[in-house]
């Protein structure tokens, strides 16, 4: 059984890899923007699961594998966020984050293909709070400089650069990366996937 990463996040693939599977990489072509304004009234948690599905069912499939599609966004003060594009957004966004914490949610969707058409599926979000330390103005805008928060959830990693700034974080490490390995395993069970298999 071979699993598909429906993403081009080289942290989720790093992850993976650490944890003993190496996926294939297939990067869906997902419009964020469209999907998240065709859901109606959804929560934090139905957006990021409705982004990972998303992104899992947008790719080719092999005839026999499971696909495994993420996606985070950062809850703080209400507002959902995702990658902030420009130094600009980052800039602003950390400014507003500085000292205070927010919730990075990461939405899964797994797929099970068989004959090449899936055949079960299974999704859920996992929150994590992240506590925000507060680099000074140099520090934020060499940060800022080298373009790693701009294409990142929230504008930030804790896994890079940006983990200098990230003063501690409440729940699971691997999901603030980008993917959650307990809840990825609980998943691939659910579809009747050993995580083990995939060794």
């Amino acid at each position: 059984m071979r699993l598909i990463l429906a993403s081009q996040s080289p942290a989720r693939l790093s992850v993976l890899r650490s944890a003993g599977i190496e996926p294939v990489v297939r990067v869906s072509c997902v419009d964020e923007d469209a999907l998240v304004a065709s859901l109606a009234n959804p929560t934090p948690e139905e957006t990021v699961v409705a982004l990972s599905a998303a992104k899992a069912e947008a790719i080719e499939y092999d005839d026999e594998c499971v696909v495994v599609g993420c996606d985070s966004m950062l809850l703080f003060e209400g507002e959902l966020v995702g990658k902030p594009g420009t130094a600009e957004v980052a800039r602003e966004r950390w400014r507003r984050v500085s000292g205070k914490s927010g919730v990075l949610i990461t939405g899964h969707t797994v797929l099970r293909v068989s004959g090449g058409a899936v055949i079960d599926r299974a999704s859920a979000a996992e929150s994590t709070t992240v506590r925000f330390g507060t680099p000074t103005d140099e520090e934020l805008e060499a940060y800022i400089a080298t373009g790693e928060p701009l294409h990142v959830a929230g504008g930030f990693t804790i896994d890079g650069l940006g983990g200098w700034f990230i003063d501690g974080i409440d729940g699971d490490h691997s999901s603030v990366i980008g993917i959650s390995l307990p809840i990825t395993r609980r998943l691939l069970g659910q579809v009747g996937v050993s995580v083990s298999a995939l060794w």
